[in-house]
């Protein structure tokens, strides 16, 4: 569905809304000036007005054709709790100064004796009605308007937003942390060298423009920080605003986009004109493909001028129009650069683009001892094996290890964190909680344990395969029945194709190990087949390890912001290449699945005693596993 689609029945909602609120303001509008303007004289009949002239208890009057308004003394109220005086002190709270009343005049009686007779007993008249003109625009019109602007901003804050709020659409989100707010420094960035280097250059251009400007070099206008998820992209720009002493600007690029056309773009302007009053500063865009998106991508193919693309264009002429060297530094992040539009990235925009990618396995030492200094650690806590079981992790995924195991130890009322907790919170992060809820029957315990130790064996009997460092068959997290942890020894960013195979051969070891003891498989290989099958798919399609189809590379040509969309999906070879891929992702499976069987075969024996110790203790590590997998004796209590 298009953008218009979706937004006419929030108009009409609106309107309707709207429409009903008017109707509702406008009935309590009249109630409040029928009820304001009501009469607040008490209607006496003449013979009680005759009365009370007689009585002299009578101030002053007003004749008009129709009726006597007039003012009685204060001795001419009753005393007693009744009647129309009463009425009037209740109504105005008066304490009986109240005296005003009306009398209806008689048609057809001459006038002349009544004012005789007020002549007579000195009463105080007149032929004019004293103007009511402030009274009723009093209580006839500011009363209820005040009233009604009241409820509207009640009802306005309860929406959200506040009175203002259809004023400030244009007004930019963003949220300003000033140089004494800023306490972030490069101290607290850790795994991430590399990216800190390059920044370095930004922080000493905001605090020695000179240095840079006295040879005519110009600053990048705008550096886009590059990476997974949990890398700390956002946590650097914070150290940047930090280190150099000036305000920093941060909002997320969702934030741009509202309903209302033109919004984005009025906030954009915004961002930008308050940024200019405040350089030299920083403005932080965190998620940037929330409005970055390639406009050829768009979903208005034809004439795709939609509120984001009316966002994306203002903020591609702001970044033309201000100057960087007066100290205004853009930044902004994104974990999914390829869906970014071209203008941005070209030179004069994002000039430099810093990499912030998952830290090695020093960075993650490195990350992990800067996030345990707030932990009581035990002695024998070892970070650089934390780290060593860790690959792939990134910084947020460390300090999320980092608290879970904190929080373990605080809940077994330790007075220091473990080892124990650390190994108990990476298995909690990597495959879930233990679920001790799960009972296996003793036949499935028997499956996962023999399935569990193929894995190991094979990795201990291959060249290229990392050490075990831990098996065990508590379930965890939705699917995992068993685990088989192994520590690599080095960061690799290169694979051979001996090392691939030799990965292949360790995840089909269970399903193996399953085969040679029962005599037919289980549903427990799944996910180590879809593993094995895309490795050997990429070795024949990506890495040109395959004789029969050679050094060419075959894929799709759907682009990588158009994945998963359901468009696109044009291949780039023939039917007949296609079946030969499939052919040899298959030639490798089936000729891997045969050495494994013939490894396990002549370990048999070890592959059964070593599944029975797992089945007994249901976790092997250190030196038990050494000598489970070693082949040698296991007395039960032994360690």
């Amino acid at each position: 569905m298009a953008d218009g689609d979706t937004m006419k029945p929030r108009l009409n909602q609106r309107i309707q809304f709207s429409l009903a609120y008017v109707l509702v303001a406008a009935m309590v509008l009249l109630l409040l000036q029928s009820w304001l303007q009501a009469p607040r004289t008490v209607e006496i009949p003449m013979s009680r007005f005759l009365e009370l002239v007689r009585a002299d208890k009578v101030e002053k009057v007003a004749l008009t054709e129709k009726e006597i308004r007039g003012i009685a003394k204060p001795d001419a109220l009753p005393t007693t709790p009744s009647g129309p005086g009463d009425r009037l002190r209740q109504w105005l709270g008066s304490d009986g100064e109240v005296r005003v009343f009306t009398v209806t005049r008689i048609p057809g009686v001459d006038e002349a004796p009544l004012v005789t007779e007020l002549e007579r007993h000195k009463v105080e008249f007149t032929g004019r009605i004293e103007s009511t003109f402030v009274r009723d625009l009093f209580f006839g019109w500011i009363i209820p308007l005040g009233v009604m602007i009241g409820i509207w901003m009640v009802l306005m804050r309860r929406v959200g937003g506040g009175p203002t709020q259809a004023l400030s659409f244009g007004r930019s989100k963003h949220k300003i942390f000033d140089r004494k707010e800023l306490k972030t420094t490069f101290g607290d960035v850790a795994g991430v060298d590399e990216a800190k280097a390059e920044l370095v250059e930004i922080v000493d251009f905001l605090k020695n423009p000179k240095k840079y400007q006295r040879l005519g070099g110009r600053i990048p206008k705008g550096v886009l920080l590059v990476g997974p998820p949990g890398t700390g992209k956002t946590l650097l720009a914070r150290a940047v605003a930090g280190e150099a002493d000036v305000p920093f600007f941060t909002l997320s690029g969702s934030e741009f986009v509202e309903m209302f056309v033109g919004v984005g773009a009025a906030r954009v302007r915004d961002l930008f004109e308050q940024a200019k009053d405040k350089a030299p500063c920083i403005i932080f865009i965190d998620e940037l493909d929330a409005i970055g998106k390639s406009r050829a991508g768009s979903t208005g193919f034809i004439g795709g001028h939609d509120e984001r693309e009316q966002t994306l264009n203002q903020l591609l002429a702001e970044m033309d129009g201000f100057d960087s060297s007066k100290g205004v530094i853009i930044m902004a992040a994104t974990n999914r650069p390829e869906v970014l539009d071209q203008a941005l990235l070209r030179p004069g925009r994002f000039d430099r683009q810093v990499v912030v990618d998952k830290p090695d396995l020093r960075g993650r030492e490195a990350i992990l001892r800067l996030h345990a200094r707030a932990v009581v650690l035990a002695s024998g806590v070892d970070l650089g094996v934390i780290a060593a079981r860790t690959p792939g992790f990134a910084g947020a995924d460390l300090a999320n290890i980092v608290n879970e195991a904190a929080l373990l130890a605080a809940r077994k009322e330790k007075n220091a964190v473990e080892m124990a907790d650390f190994e108990e919170a990476i298995d909690r992060v990597v495959a879930g909680l233990e679920k001790k809820s799960r009972v296996l029957s003793e036949k499935e315990r028997d499956i996962v344990a023999h399935h569990e130790m193929g894995h190991a064996l094979v990795a201990t009997s291959v060249a290229h395969a990392d050490p075990v460092h831990k098996v065990t068959i508590i379930p965890r997290g939705i699917a995992a029945l068993g685990m088989t942890y192994q520590l690599p020894t080095e960061e690799r960013f290169l694979m051979t194709r001996s090392e691939l195979e030799d990965r292949i051969a360790v995840l089909l070891g269970g399903r193996v190990a399953e085969e040679l003891v029962y005599g037919e498989v289980s549903t427990g290989a799944h996910n180590d087949l879809e593993r094995a099958t895309e490795i050997a798919r990429l070795m024949v399609t990506k890495y040109g390890m395959s004789e029969r189809v050679g050094l060419a590379t075959f894929g799709d040509r759907t682009p990588l912001f158009l994945k998963g969309t359901g468009m696109g999906g044009e291949r780039e070879y023939s039917e007949e290449t296609a079946r030969t891929i499939d052919e040899e992702v298959r030639a490798i499976l089936e000729r891997t699945h045969d050495r494994v069987r013939a490894m396990l075969t002549t370990k048999k024996a070890v592959l059964v005693a070593a599944a029975r110790e797992l089945k007994r203790t249901e976790t092997l590590e250190g030196e038990r596993l050494r000598r489970a997998l070693a082949g040698e004796t296991m007395v039960e209590g032994t360690r």
